[in-house]
């Protein structure tokens, strides 16, 4: 072999990916069509389950310097804002930051870990067999043939991955279509962001890094046109004006594109030896900036799971639980999006513009603000809570942010255990009852109690298992009468042995 896993995909899911592999000394290659890094920006938004995700790696403060934390996210444009500050976590923020920022950090993460990146190479083939993956790609030196133990396709909507493994994509082509311009704007608004939903189409105008501005319309003269379709300055132009009253001096475009409300999902996310994440296994309407996040957070789920499985110590079903977990949450992701779509723009007249009041207005009310902001923030997922012996409320939970106290009195943050990838083993219990210096080397056990008064949910924990992902794997109670074999029973079923 000449690599364990090759990505076809260097976007922001592939250099995550790519990341993960090489922190647990995977040896990983990704192939790239393009030269350099685009520097078209499609995504706009760390969300902040993602930022948590980046905060378990301890890199999250290299994208705070270069992004802007917004405490408010939208759902469909709607006048009432998401309110994100009111999450437990410690990224309780949505961060703005251009897409193209984003994948230089995590390009030069995966190349600092030790990822193999090959740009100029386009792949033209993918095979697999019992033994493993073979690519065929053109690269600057012509033809090249690698092999791997696994791979996974990373490479968007138009996967070749997907397409030649043969994956069914299920759902529907797009049924209307918005432009995109990134313009410099002579007479800008005077607010930061703004939008405005009328019978004559929707436009947002969101300011962007060296004086340019993003606008996005939904124009119903225009929004029957397929997405191959150029844009046009002009056309721009002529749908602000039909729809702000103004084209606010738009002119000297960096990008100006077309994008469309289809909706497919693979059918399944692996195929014996090959695996798909990102635009790749899912695509949709950009609304609420979730795409670049879901894929980032498919590529924490997936990475410790192929290294656990190439190291021997998975148990069987791992590989096959990235199908399983994620697709439901896509599944979901989709249906949001949908919901969102016609709130955007399949219907400009006076019966939605009352509908969106409608949804506005209840989204004053704190409940069902925080349920919208949970679920575009991806702070609600949960993975399965119903394995067998593990009936605990934090099962399959995320790990929010949590303070610890040794027994020197030190305090630290729950996410500084996770930097190298490993399952987190922690007691919490102020006993005896177990050695916590044995484990199998995949699990990092500590022994600290919850310096978090607030901490409610942690109070019954005797000891808690971590998955690598940030995922609460196995809980033991306090009132468990036999604590050591309840967590043996956990190390078996997630790691294959006590």
């Amino acid at each position: 072999m000449d690599y364990e896993v090759i990505i076809v995909g260097g976007g922001p899911v592939g250099m995550m990916l790519a990341s993960e592999l090489a922190l647990a000394n995977i040896q990983v290659c990704v192939l790239e069509r393009l030269s350099q890094t685009t520097p078209y920006s499609r995504a706009l938004s760390i969300h902040p389950r993602t930022l948590e995700l980046l905060d378990l790696r301890g890199v999250k403060q290299e994208f705070l310097k270069r992004g802007t934390p917004l405490t408010t996210g939208h759902f469909a444009g709607l006048d009432t804002r998401l309110d994100f500050s009111v999450i437990d976590s410690s990224s309780n923020y949505s961060l703005f930051l251009p897409q193209s920022e984003t994948e230089a950090i995590l390009e030069n993460n995966a190349v600092r870990l030790g990822a193999h990146i090959l740009r100029n190479t386009e792949v033209l083939s993918v095979v697999q067999d019992d033994e493993g993956v073979e690519v065929t790609a053109a690269g600057t030196k012509g033809m090249v043939r690698l092999k791997a133990a696994y791979l996974v396709g990373a490479d968007g909507a138009g996967s070749i991955v997907r397409k030649q493994t043969g994956i069914p994509f299920i759902g529907h082509d797009e049924t209307l279509t918005a432009m995109q311009g990134d313009v410099i704007l002579k007479h800008p608004p005077a607010l930061p962001v703004v939008s405005r939903y009328s019978e004559e189409g929707m436009i947002m105008i969101v300011p962007l890094p060296a004086a340019m501005h993003r606008v996005v319309l939904i124009d119903p003269q225009r929004s029957h046109i397929p997405k191959s379709e150029p844009v046009t300055l002009e056309e721009l132009r002529s749908g602000m004006l039909r729809i702000w009253g103004d084209d606010l001096g738009a002119g000297e475009p960096s990008w100006l594109t077309r994008f469309g409300n289809a909706t497919r999902q693979a059918q399944q996310y692996r195929e014996r030896r090959i695996f798909l994440a990102g635009d790749a296994a899912h695509v949709h309407f950009p609304a609420g900036g979730q795409g670049m996040n879901v894929g980032i957070q498919e590529a924490f789920n997936l990475g410790w799971k192929l290294a656990a499985d190439l190291k021997g110590w998975a148990p069987p079903w791992l590989l096959d639980s990235y199908h399983n977990e994620r697709f439901p949450v896509n599944t979901s992701l989709l249906h949001n999006t949908q919901a969102q779509t016609l709130l955007f723009g399949t219907s400009f007249t006076s019966s939605m513009i009352q509908l969106r009041k409608m949804m506005s207005d209840m989204l004053n009310v704190p409940a069902a603000n925080y349920q919208l902001a949970s679920r575009i923030a991806a702070v609600d997922v949960q993975y399965d809570p119903t394995l067998p012996g593990s009936s605990h409320p934090l099962t399959g939970r995320r790990l929010a942010e949590i303070h610890l106290r040794s027994e020197q009195g030190d305090v630290i943050s729950s996410f500084e255990l996770f930097r190298d990838g490993s399952f987190v083993l922690l007691h919490l219990a102020s006993d005896e009852k177990m050695n916590i210096c044995q484990w199998p080397p995949q699990i990092k056990a500590f022994s600290y109690t919850v310096a978090d008064r607030s901490t409610v949910d942690w109070e019954d924990v005797h000891t808690v298992l971590i998955r690598p992902d940030g995922y609460i794997a196995w809980v033991v109670s306090r009132s468990e009468s036999d604590p050591i074999e309840k967590l043996r029973q956990g190390l078996v079923h997630w790691c294959g042995r006590p």
